[in-house]
């Protein structure tokens, strides 16, 4: 059996806090200290922020009591940070690294937190530093590649599901057009996973608007009607990051950009550009429109179990790759059966800086909804939703004037 090198483990989160990132933390945290061969499990707080300013904390003396609890919050508990670092950034990183004797690097995130192991496990290479390198997927867009799905973003499309199925029933019994901007920059997952909350065939949303396809607005406002014509209420789920057919984010807000000119992206503009369309079609009543924003990404209470469990695993795995098998990689899950999963290791470059968007057997041909494909996808990662029930019962029939009703004349 292979000799484990002896040496420290650190352990950051970056990007967008989910409902279950902490299950990540807390398994590669109870994981490490399973090895004798680790001295310390440390954590950065604020991401690869945190470790350049060192600012560390010692997990190595939480409780395992603690830790659960912790598990079981959202959000991320070591907190995060937006830095994507470049070559010398993360040689700061690695000084860092070196000083406090880490051999074992978790990094929780995205794509660009991967992009971000790769850099270091390059640079660690070239000063022959001995070093582990793995990255623990995590985002809610669910636009890795090389893995099924992502952890986070089972629960967060569990909160979609349940949102939207709420909106239909107000919908539903006031009815008009509601509109749902759902987080997506170049990804429509998580907006998609909306098609969980129909129940019946005129069940909302009637119209679902992904990244992936080209945002019309003149054939948005006849999508509309048409869905008016049919049902007298409409309900739409739309991705923030839709474009026009020039490329052009419907939602890019040109007021506030980056540090590299980039805009950003704002779901109220979004709505706003949505909701003055169809109030300049005067025929268009009660129209209203909602952002989700930050609470698809933490709300406790609306955690999918797959997702916990998952996300504790992909940090297990990972720690048992670096520690026990001497590897580098990105962990990846692979989806076998109905429904069970296995992981694999993938490599730093197949993940780094690459976005995945939905496939097209997910869209239906009109651009305007999902495939029972994508259903089947996606069912499972959020969970069993609660039972959505109508009242089942015959209509009275009216009566003429004059007849009597209970023994009283009717006038």
């Amino acid at each position: 059996m292979r000799k484990i090198i002896s040496g420290n483990v650190l352990v950051a989160q970056g990007g967008g806090p989910t409902a279950v990132i902490n299950q990540s933390l807390a398994g590669v945290v109870v994981e490490s200290r399973k090895f004798p061969q680790i001295g310390h499990v440390y954590g950065a707080l604020q991401g690869v922020q945190g470790i350049v300013n060192e600012k560390l904390i010692d997990l190595t003396e939480t409780t395992e009591h603690n830790l659960e609890a912790v598990a079981q919050t959202p959000g991320a508990a070591l907190l995060s940070t937006r830095d994507k670092p470049d070559k010398e950034y993360c040689g700061k990183i690695l000084k860092v690294l070196w000083k406090h004797g880490v051999r074992y690097f978790f990094y929780i995130g995205g794509n660009d937190s991967a992009e971000t192991c790769l850099i270091i496990k390059k640079q660690a290479a070239k000063a022959r530093h001995k070093l582990r390198v793995v990255h623990i997927p995590k985002t809610i867009d669910n636009d890795l590649l090389v893995t099924d799905h992502c952890p986070g973003y089972g629960s967060a499309a569990r909160f979609v599901a349940l949102a939207f199925a709420g909106a239909n029933l107000d919908n539903q019994a006031l009815p008009g057009v509601y509109i749902g901007v759902v987080m997506g920059r170049d990804a429509g997952f998580l907006t998609a996973a909306s098609c969980l909350a129909r129940t019946y065939p005129d069940d909302g949303p009637h119209l679902i608007y992904l990244p992936e396809r080209t945002f019309d607005e003149a054939r948005f406002v006849a999508d509309v009607k048409t869905v008016l014509a049919r049902h007298k209420r409409c309900v739409v789920a739309v991705a923030e990051g839709i474009k026009d057919a020039k490329g052009n984010r419907i939602g890019a807000d040109w007021e506030h950009v980056d540090k590299f000119g980039n805009p950003l992206l704002s779901g109220a503009l979004v709505a706003k550009r949505l909701t003055d369309a169809l109030e300049r079609d005067k025929s268009i009543e009660r129209i209203r429109a909602d952002v989700f924003g930050y609470l698809q990404r933490s709300l406790p209470g609306c955690v999918s179990e797959v997702d916990r469990f998952e996300a504790r695993e992909v940090a297990e795995k990972a720690v048992q790759y670096a520690i026990r098998h001497d590897l580098d990689g990105s962990v990846a899950i692979r989806r076998i059966g109905d429904y069970a999963v296995e992981y694999a290791l993938k490599s730093l470059e197949s993940v780094a800086k690459k976005t995945r968007h939905m496939e097209d057997e997910y869209i239906a041909a009109s651009g305007t909804d999902v495939t029972e494909a994508f259903r089947a996808y996606v069912k499972p990662l959020a969970g069993p939703l609660p039972c959505i029930e109508r009242i089942a019962a015959p209509a009275v029939p009216s009566k003429p004037q004059g007849r009597r009703a209970g023994g009283m004349r009717v006038r």
